[in-house]
């Protein structure tokens, strides 16, 4: 369990104790963001995608991968980030490790086993995008990071090799939804899946199964139940 610390909301001065949330590791253990005691939180006026993750190191493997950033909700209706400590990212982190970053190295070219999944519980739009990215995770995929071109509903992520869709809306995802998605992807030369939390129109599963897009349905829990046999496939043998 990730330590706890007061938070002051700048809008209306209340004091909030504030615990990060825990996400799985790809080898299993709990990672949460590092929080900055000393640190002010800020009030989010507007949403980017690279100010809305951070990259967190697992302290079992040595594994960084970029998680959500810590909020909090305000009964006043203010929104805040809260302040973590950085851990750094990509080449800088393993600069900063020095002679870790060999070990880092040797670590990620081990195959790890995959554990049982363990999900995100879905109450927002972004607890949806944050579920299939740790979903992705937990198949191998790397790299994971808000995807260049905006899909016409929902929002694009991408991995190395691989572009999915999270559709976090009410209405079951169309025929032009798949479509659209499968052309984006071969555009870019990735492989691609969708994540929907309302399903699909019947003809969207016809056309996803003759263009081999693997379909999964987000439930609640966030765990993703595969719909087509292309996604049982995937959550079977996981990235290659």
């Amino acid at each position: 369990m990730s330590e706890s610390v007061s938070v002051r909301c700048p809008a209306c001065r209340r004091e909030h104790l504030y615990a990060a949330p825990v996400y799985p590791c790809a080898c299993g253990a709990p990672v949460a963001p590092t929080l900055d005691a000393q640190g002010t939180a800020t009030v989010i006026t507007h949403r980017s995608w690279d100010e809305e993750w951070v990259g967190v190191r697992c302290g079992a493997c040595g594994r960084e991968d970029e998680w959500p950033r810590p909020e909090l909700g305000c009964p006043c209706g203010t929104v805040l980030r809260v302040p973590v400590v950085e851990t750094g990212t990509g080449e800088d982190a393993d600069a900063d490790a020095g002679g870790e970053a060999d070990t880092d190295a040797a670590q990620q070219k081990t195959p790890v086993p995959r554990r049982a999944f363990q999900p995100i519980t879905i109450r927002t739009a972004r607890d949806a995008v944050t579920a299939a990215a740790v979903y992705l995770r937990w198949l191998g995929y790397r790299d994971i990071r808000r995807a260049d071109q905006r899909p016409p509903t929902g929002i694009g992520i991408a991995a190395h090799g691989l572009l999915a869709q999270v559709d976090p809306t009410v209405a079951p995802a169309s025929l032009r939804d798949v479509e659209c998605l499968w052309l984006t992807a071969m555009t870019e030369s990735a492989a691609c899946v969708y994540f929907s939390l309302a399903g699909y129109a019947p003809e969207a599963r016809a056309r996803a199964d003759s263009l081999g897009v693997p379909l999964f349905v987000l439930d609640l829990t966030g765990t993703p139940q595969p719909v087509n046999s292309l996604a049982d496939e995937l959550d079977a043998t996981g990235a290659r």
